[in-house]
């Protein structure tokens, strides 16, 4: 067990595997992590917040807006508590945004903000992980330091099998841990 309580900020988006957090969320709780979560638009279609909510017992951030009452902004606040921001499951959408900067939404604003290690966990269709535009994005981001626990082969939603099912919560704990433990 994790005798130093740290803070784990999960960005959750819009891919199917979105469900696969919450086992996540318990195991990185049970090792004394506090979890709290930011979704994406678009990850409502797969998970609410009141399951994540229930899940991390936090408030989750859902866009600037979400928690009432804040003097400061939101992504400064997250960047600054943060010790790893872990994106789980990540989309090529995201990805991409992060390869490139963009900052339109609390999750990129924040990973833009922090001095934290970022662990990106890729989930999609096999086709779309290998397309060149994703691993360019990849590679960009792994040069800027990103940690990237790569995609299993598995079946897909889309009925296929190949390389894009989201990694076992074994392998995204250790590159946790992993990160922590370079940053200490």
């Amino acid at each position: 067990m994790n005798t130093n309580p740290k803070n784990i900020l999960l960005g959750v988006t819009a891919s199917i595997s979105a469900y696969k957090v919450c086992d996540l969320i318990t195991e990185l709780r049970a090792e004394n992590y506090s979890v709290t979560a930011v979704m994406t638009e678009d990850a409502h279609h797969f998970v609410t917040p009141l399951v994540l909510e229930s899940f991390t017992a936090n408030d989750v951030i859902e866009n600037f807006f979400s928690v009432a009452g804040r003097k400061k902004p939101i992504h400064i606040e997250l960047a600054k508590k943060s010790d790893v921001i872990l994106i789980a499951p990540a989309t090529a959408d995201v990805i991409a945004k992060l390869s490139y900067g963009f900052a339109g939404d609390v999750l990129t604003c924040t990973v833009l903000a922090t001095q934290a290690p970022v662990i990106i966990v890729p989930a999609m269709n096999d086709k779309m992980y290998s397309h060149p535009a994703t691993q360019e994005n990849i590679e960009r981001l792994k040069k800027r330091g990103v940690i990237f626990v790569p995609p299993i082969e598995g079946h897909l939603v889309c009925s296929d099998q190949g390389m894009g099912h989201i990694a076992d919560n074994a392998a995204i704990r250790k590159a946790v841990h992993d990160a922590l433990a370079k940053k200490n």
